[in-house]
């Protein structure tokens, strides 16, 4: 059974920095892997993804603020944060998309970890 474990989540103020990690329990050497953000009262947001081959999106709300990078020697996904503004409070979740093999599911999610940014 595949596991996603996020950590690095806390309390923030306005303009700080966060770095997410997103560790799995086997090789992401094959796997498509991101972030999401659920709000209160709003609809999750895709924040970022990373492709196998390094290929990066973002959503605009986080361009230029936020970068994914990934160490598939470590099975881990990261999501460095900058310049963090309240609108991002909210709980971030790691996925994964399966490969069709030894990733079976169709995607994977971990637990989510707690952004809030405030003064």
């Amino acid at each position: 059974q595949v596991q996603l474990v996020e950590s690095g989540g806390g309390l923030v103020q306005p303009g700080g920095s966060l770095r997410l990690s997103c560790a799995a329990s086997k090789s992401i050497f094959s796997i498509n892997m991101g972030w999401f953000r659920q709000a209160p009262g709003k609809q999750r947001e895709l924040v970022a993804t990373i492709t196998d081959g390094g290929s990066i999106n973002y959503a605009d709300s986080v361009k230029g603020r936020f970068t994914i990078s990934r160490d598939n020697a470590k099975n881990t996904v990261y999501l460095q944060m900058n310049n963090l503004k309240p609108e991002d409070t909210a709980v971030y979740l790691c996925y994964a998309l399966g490969d069709g093999s030894s990733w079976s599911r169709l995607v994977y999610w971990g637990q989510g970890t707690q952004v809030t940014v405030s003064s």
